[in-house]
């Protein structure tokens, strides 16, 4: 399969501002999932969106396509199918016609080439019986809802003891890819027939909050020791 990979990088961000591009052990944020992205080596392009120019500078560093965002879909309440569609239009410009598209968000710095590499070949393996598939991570936590300001656990039959408990499996954003023709279909990553691929929890950690970041460098120098 010739496969896009998209990393939406819009400048945009309330939480932790600049965040695509924060410092993280030296590095912008970005640039983990450039390399991450080229030296899985896939049949196909990989290509940065992004609506802000200092995402661009540092996407051309490294020499990959960037993509232009327009600001009607760059916004906090813009999807990242949307990115994706608009970058498949432009390159369809180009007369490049992938078969699927990979989504690469940039928050997921510890996500691997190997592990982008597996994700897509089996992927390939299924895609007659399957239009999309996404990463997930075990999770044993045991969860409870509050209704109505009581507390009850939301599985009440599961055991107390965490390794007697069967795991959930948590959407962790690192890897989504779809057939092109499901996107155009259903304009979602998940909204077609959609299988599961479990990766390790640590490669799934997603920088959200200022904590996210401490917790990713940690992992980066363990990983790097």
């Amino acid at each position: 399969m010739n496969i896009l990979a998209v990393i939406t990088a819009r400048g945009g961000s309330k939480g932790i501002p600049k965040k695509n591009i924060v410092p993280l052990c030296g590095k912008p944020l970005l640039v983990y999932t450039i390399e991450s992205a080229l030296a899985a080596k896939l049949n196909g392009r990989v290509v940065v969106s992004t609506d802000d120019d200092e995402i661009a500078a540092v996407a051309k560093k490294y020499r990959v396509q960037v993509i232009k965002r327009p600001p009607e879909i760059s916004g906090d309440t813009a999807s990242s199918e949307s990115a994706l569609l608009h970058a498949l239009d432009v390159l369809e410009k180009e007369k490049y016609f992938p078969d699927a598209i990979l989504l690469l968000q940039p928050t997921s710095p510890l996500r691997k080439a190997e592990t982008i590499r597996k994700f897509v070949a089996k992927f390939e393996d299924i895609k007659d019986e399957y239009e999309a598939m996404l990463s997930l991570h075990k999770d044993k936590t045991d969860f409870w809802v509050n209704k109505g300001g009581v507390f009850s656990r939301l599985f009440p039959n599961a055991p107390r003891r965490r390794q007697a408990r069967e795991p959930l499996y948590a959407e962790n954003s690192a890897l989504y890819i779809t057939n092109v023709e499901a996107l155009r279909k259903t304009n979602s990553v998940l909204r077609s027939v959609t299988a599961g691929f479990v990766i390790d929890a640590d490669e799934a950690v997603d920088i959200n909050e200022p904590r996210d970041i401490l917790l990713a460098e940690l992992l980066l120098k363990k990983r790097n020791v």
